[in-house]
């Protein structure tokens, strides 16, 4: 037996904008609502979802964990463009000029990356 990913939690001072972030880039929705946790994920309720939890306090050092995104049924570019308008913003961790990935945060500064193959190059390998 092994362990299996079925929740990344996500702290955030506002829950409710953090969770919309994650369900337009994600194209997921709302599953439940729990006192100050909001629980976000795919409609078949598929494995991982999210939790989005409040806290009180903000973000103010670089995650130890973050998200890796490809771009499905799109571009890169065309991808990038789409974060960028949905709030993301590109941040500076130290990362080289040369790197085959786009460091961005979410809208309460939460680093992500967008990795520069797409979903469907990387299945083709």
């Amino acid at each position: 037996m092994t362990s299996r990913i079925t929740t990344i939690a996500i702290d955030a001072a506002d829950p409710e904008l953090v969770a919309a972030f994650w369900c337009d880039v994600l194209g997921w929705r709302v599953l439940e609502r729990d006192g100050d946790l909001i629980s976000i994920g795919a409609d078949d309720r598929s494995w991982p979802t999210i939790d989005v939890a409040s806290v009180p306090e903000g973000k103010v050092v670089k995650n130890r964990l973050h998200l890796d995104l490809r771009a499905d049924g799109t571009t890169t570019q065309a991808e990038l463009d789409r974060l960028l308008t949905l709030g993301a913003r590109r941040v500076d961790v130290g990362q080289g000029l040369d790197v085959p990935w786009t460091v961005l945060a979410d809208v309460e500064g939460n680093e992500f990356c967008l990795l520069s193959r797409t979903a469907q190059d990387a299945r083709s390998e």
